[in-house]
């Protein structure tokens, strides 16, 4: 854990990063192999990359409906009346937005359509571990946006199965097909099709360097929404905050990944010196130690700053995935906050609820895109068509004009296009 003190120490720790999940060399070389085959040899090149990467070898990939379904009675109760309050909050919230979007659309008077994109593929980090959440965070707001198709890609376990929470999740969100495809392959499967796998309109959903090497390859062909690196949280907080709430944040913001990272930026030494104290007694006790002591050894800040506007500052200049606000003036840095995936405020404010009941979806601009990339949401599934009504009023009143400009760059056969129609009876 690195201990800063001043801004400008700071600030050259967190200015912007290179995004290391989609900048080596080796893996695109191995990336492009990958997609190269899945294009050439479609579902036979799939048998052949999952037995290599997954150990599995697998006759069919597509999970039956019947499964799918049944997966809900197979996981604990408690587990399922979780996930159903989590998928009930993602729903109600992007069903806000689309009336809200809704709204906008008549406001626009005829002026813009905004219609669903027709088939969405998301795609879920399996193999041994499992992460139902993000099937509901990816899966929802592509339904609530009206997309009729959602397709959903994991890799199998080494049984050759996906778990159980996972295919309950995807009951649970209304994904229509499921199928056993990881990794780059999966990618590529989706961008373009095979066989079994249809070819989507957009991908969606986090991974490892080689999923992110992938989606970043086949932009272009399909759409994505957006190249997710490892988890980040950066905290203001002083000393009205819980400095036991301030560490546990720091410490499951780093239980992510060796490559996540945990910053604190404060403006009291003493904030800084207990909440540091905090995070080395409670390490100890870490049931993810290797993983979290890593990350925090390696990439874990704190920032020991004179003003609560250079915190501010830091923290826009960092652009980060989660914002975590524990102060007495909360809402007052919350106004000056212009780049953050998600913001949480609050004395009790943790990312965790965010990560998986508050409501908007988990999947946040990573790496300092923040600065100019949003949360996924509904708007990532809808595409606007301008309308444009021409009638005698605008041939009379603008024609002149739009002929003017097209003489001046040399455009003849649109000025005499619009001459046309100005000179019609």
């Amino acid at each position: 854990m690195r201990f800063v003190t001043g801004f400008e120490a700071a600030r050259k720790l967190l200015v912007r990063r290179v995004n290391a999940s989609v900048s080596d060399a080796a893996v695109e070389q191995s990336v492009r192999s990958v997609i190269e085959e899945v294009v050439r040899d479609g579902d036979a090149g799939l048998k052949l990359l999952t037995a290599k990467f997954d150990r599995v070898e697998l006759l069919t990939f597509e999970v039956s409906r019947e499964n799918i379904e049944a997966a809900r009675s197979a996981i604990d109760p408690e587990l399922l009346a979780a996930l159903e309050t989590a998928a009930g909050r993602i729903r109600s919230y992007h069903l806000d937005q689309r009336k809200a979007i809704s709204a906008m659309e008549t406001a626009m008077n005829g002026r813009q359509m905004f219609r669903a994109l027709e088939r969405v593929g998301i795609y879920a980090p399996g193999g041994k571990a499992y992460y139902p959440s993000t099937v509901l965070m990816t899966a929802i707001p592509a339904k609530a946006a009206g997309v009729p198709e959602v397709i959903l890609t994991t890799p199998p376990g080494p049984d050759g199965k996906i778990p159980a929470p996972t295919l309950a999740a995807a009951a649970i969100a209304g994904v229509d097909r499921v199928f056993r495809v990881g990794g780059a392959q999966a990618i590529a499967a989706l961008a373009y099709g095979t066989e079994s796998v249809p070819k989507v309109d957009k991908i969606c959903g986090p991974g490892n360097i080689y999923v992110m090497t992938a989606k970043r390859l086949v932009y272009g062909a399909v759409a994505i929404d957006g190249l997710q690196g490892p988890s980040e949280v950066l905290i203001i907080a002083d000393e009205s905050a819980n400095l036991a709430f301030v560490a546990s944040d720091m410490l499951a913001q780093a239980e992510h990944d060796p490559l996540a990272q945990s910053v604190l930026v404060t403006t009291s030494k003493i904030v800084a010196e207990k909440v540091l104290t905090i995070i080395q007694n409670e390490l100890a006790s870490s049931a993810r130690r290797d993983i979290t002591g890593k990350s925090l050894e390696e990439r874990g800040i704190i920032a020991l700053v004179d003003k609560v506007d250079q915190a501010i500052e830091l923290a826009n200049a960092y652009a980060p995935e989660h914002l975590l606000v524990l102060t007495a003036d909360a809402e007052m840095i919350l106004k000056k906050i212009e780049n953050a995936g998600c913001a949480f405020v609050g004395d009790k404010a943790s990312v965790a609820f965010g990560d998986y009941v508050a409501g908007p979806s988990h999947a946040l601009p990573t790496g300092g895109t923040a600065r100019f990339a949003s949360p996924l949401n509904v708007l990532d599934f809808l595409k606007i068509t301008d309308v444009v009504h021409v009638d005698d009023s605008m041939v009379k009143s603008l024609g002149p004009d739009a002929a003017t400009i097209a003489g001046a760059e040399g455009l003849t056969a649109h000025r005499d296009a619009l001459r046309l129609r100005m000179e019609a009876k």
